[in-house]
């Protein structure tokens, strides 16, 4: 590395802190004076270092870091409660500070999946036979052969079909009804068809070798015997499976469930067929979910009149919902998530903010239910967000909604620097190379983190190197919040 190159780094470090140094004085500068630009009359109570509360001086003068000292005017009745801070414009405009509306209205959600093609199982017809007996002849040759409805299948010789028909022929020769209804409901229960009996009545001989009819259209599927097996009433011969109208089974994160009724329509899409798309239905939704990764499993059905839907397609699959009733909501990047509390950044007027508890409920891709916290009206920031919630927090009087115990109490947390070994979505688990944790006297090590729901699995990126917090439940580690390092972006819902 050249000498030009070092100095040209040094500089550009230099200006860096130089920034961010401006920035928090004019932050704690523009809250300090505050009280003296509604009443400049007042008199300072004491001078303070911007970067240091506990550097006090009685008259103005430089801070150990020669910053001017900040003057401290005493509180008033119309003082703004703590957590409060005023921003000037020009810092506002230089933190790309965005804000969003606290709407009321219908919780609107679009979940994106794959799933695969399958049979519809109402329309599968098992064939078995009703008498053992030898197969003489077999009609259809390969899984996926395409029959119709009255297609020979195969043909059997049985004595107990030949017995059958022996016992039909005597009923009829004595003319004996009784015996003769008998007899042909015999046949009947051993699927012997109306072709083979119109034969029998016009040959008044026993067929030796009694041929078996398809009852429905539909493609072979499992077949299992070969001409000269020797079958029983209980062996599967084979399966014939309809396609006119076909399965799709999704399957979905539990936040997403809320937001799936039956009934409710799907847009199906398929690689083999990019530009076409199949409007199906919810059909089902299953009563548990994978134990493996924590998803629910929704099945969704399709007509497929023309059959260009095959069992086992990949697909992908929206579903477009939203809530019946009309709910309090925000961006969803507005939500700061942290070990104890959910919060937000709220906008006052005159170039003031304040972060505030807030409790959540339902979320979808974009926007947060907010059922405690918020009123319809108020103005959240979206963009810049952390910077000014850390500069509130100093003073904050964060109220919590209940006297019981913070959750930090509860369950073991910790949040840690590490580098993403690899990713196992569909166990729903990351490994991770971790630094050491310091309050627990644990060294560095490298172990498997599951997936809390909250977190967007698409934006992990085996060896990034990322600070995540974590938590210990009963069913192992959760991650519940990530931070790329790489690109200073949180990684959280």
């Amino acid at each position: 590395m050249s000498n030009k190159t070092i100095i040209y780094s040094l500089i550009g470090a230099t200006v860096g802190v130089v920034s961010t140094v401006a920035v928090m004085t004019l932050f704690k500068a523009d809250n300090a004076t505050k009280s003296d630009n509604s009443s400049s009359k007042k008199e300072p109570l004491y001078w303070v270092a911007p970067m240091d509360a506990n550097y006090k001086r009685d008259k103005p003068g430089k801070s150990p870091m020669g910053m001017d000292l900040v003057p401290v005017y005493e509180e008033s009745d119309d003082e703004d409660s703590p957590g409060t801070v005023k921003i000037h414009p020009n810092i506002v405009n230089n933190l790309s500070v965005k804000t969003g509306d606290v709407s009321k209205g219908p919780l609107k959600s679009r979940i994106r999946t794959v799933g695969y093609i399958d049979y519809d199982e109402t329309t599968l017809a098992h064939i078995h036979s009703r008498a053992d007996g030898w197969i003489e002849r077999l009609y259809v040759s390969h899984n996926g052969q395409f029959i119709k409805a009255g297609q020979p299948l195969y043909t059997l010789y049985s004595p107990a079909l030949v017995s059958a028909q022996e016992e039909y022929l005597l009923a009829k020769k004595r003319n004996n009804q009784s015996l003769l209804k008998a007899a042909q409901q015999r046949l009947e229960s051993l699927e012997f068809s109306s072709v083979e009996l119109k034969k029998l009545n016009n040959t008044r001989q026993p067929i030796q070798n009694v041929t078996f009819y398809a009852k429905s259209d539909g493609l072979i599927d499992n077949l299992n015997v070969r001409e000269g097996f020797y079958i029983k009433p209980g062996t599967r011969l084979m399966t014939i499976g309809n396609l006119d109208t076909v399965w799709v089974d999704v399957e979905l994160f539990e936040r997403q469930l809320p937001f799936v009724e039956l009934g409710q329509k799907a847009v199906m899409t398929l690689d083999y067929l990019p530009n076409e798309e199949w409007v199906g239905k919810v059909d089902y939704i299953y009563p548990m979910v994978n134990p493996t990764n924590r998803a629910a499993k929704v099945r969704l059905e399709f007509e497929n009149v023309d059959h260009f839907l095959k069992p086992n397609m990949f697909t992908e699959v929206v579903i477009n919902s939203q809530t019946k009733e009309p709910v309090l909501q925000i961006p969803q990047q507005a939500l700061i998530r942290t070990e104890s509390s959910n919060r937000v950044v709220v906008a006052l007027e005159d170039g003031k903010f304040k972060s505030v508890n807030v409790k959540t409920g339902l979320v979808t891709n974009n926007r947060v239910e907010i059922v405690e916290g918020l009123k319809e009206g108020d103005k959240v920031v979206t963009s810049g967000q952390f910077l000014i919630d850390s500069e509130s927090s100093i003073d904050s009087d964060f109220e919590r909604f209940s006297s019981s115990k913070s959750t930090s109490e509860d369950i073991p947390m910790a949040t840690v620097d590490g580098v993403i070994n690899s990713l196992n979505l569909d166990a729903g688990t990351v490994n991770i190379s971790r630094e050491a944790i310091p309050k627990w006297n644990r060294g560095p090590a490298t172990m498997d983190f599951k997936i809390d729901d909250s977190i967007d699995v698409s934006r992990l990126k085996v060896g990034a190197t990322i600070n995540f917090m974590f938590e210990i439940r009963d069913e192992g580690f959760f991650i519940t919040m990530i931070h790329d390092k790489g690109n200073g972006e949180h990684q959280h819902d």
